[in-house]
């Protein structure tokens, strides 16, 4: 097994003790997430919790009318699958793999008695669970009151905090769906940033040239999210 797969490409399960984590290695199973997956869906309870180690996933509000708007991203810094510990059961979001690779699942029945068992597992993700938070508060601040130029880096930077090297695979209307706006308004931006030479975009590969520049554009929502990562979860700060 590869270091890239490996469970402690997890941050959170990189951050267990060591009497936790052997406890939960025998039952951590490795599954492999397609693009479009939908890990589930808006009112049901999840069958598993998920760690994902080179996927990521989008936890998305979905309207009566049927479009839906991005809550917050999860990758391998995370766990998809929070309502499971925190006794609410079902949630409101549908959890929606937005880039393909792997992940570990706990069963549910595993993860809520590992939550009860564990003072120090517990404490993990009631810290991550925050750190969740303030990224779906952040998010809503930055939908509206920032312009789409600084969404668009906020929402580049997100992922590749959760992706190794500098290129994603998506769509300018993969975008458009997860921000709420229309795909003409991403098209521009996403000029905007080519031209100044912070990406490359072609054929559905953006390729961030110049990060510390896309940081720079972006507003404050992007640095806010991260410092609370870095300090509620042990293992992100590390790496």
């Amino acid at each position: 097994m590869t270091h890239a797969t490996g469970p402690s490409s997890n941050q959170l399960i990189a951050a267990l003790p060591a009497e936790d984590l052997t406890r939960w290695l025998p039952q951590l199973e490795l599954v492999e997430l397609p693009l479009g997956t939908v890990l589930y869906e808006s009112g049901s309870a999840p069958s598993h919790a998920y760690f994902a180690t080179t996927a990521i996933a989008a936890l998305l509000y979905v309207t009566e009318s049927g479009t839906s708007a991005e809550m917050a991203v999860v990758g391998n810094e995370g766990i998809v699958g929070i309502s499971l510990f925190m006794g609410g059961e079902a949630t409101s979001s549908r959890a929606m793999v937005q880039s393909a690779g792997m992940a570990y699942r706990l069963k549910a029945e595993t993860i809520k008695a590992e939550f009860l068992r564990s003072a120090a597992v517990l404490h993990l993700l009631l810290r991550y669970t925050q750190a969740l938070i303030t990224q779906m508060a952040q998010t809503a601040v930055c939908n509206r009151h920032h312009s789409l130029d600084q969404q668009l880096c906020r929402w580049l930077l997100m992922r590749l905090d959760r992706l190794p090297g500098s290129e994603l695979t998506t769509t300018q209307e993969l975008i458009a769906s997860m921000l709420g706006v229309r795909r003409e308004g991403v098209t521009e931006a996403a000029l905007k940033l080519q031209r100044a030479g912070l990406i490359r975009y072609a054929r559905g590969h953006i390729c961030v040239l110049d990060r510390a520049a896309l940081e720079s554009r972006s507003c404050e929502c992007y640095g806010v999210v991260r410092k609370e990562y870095a300090r509620l979860i042990p293992q992100r700060a590390a790496t």
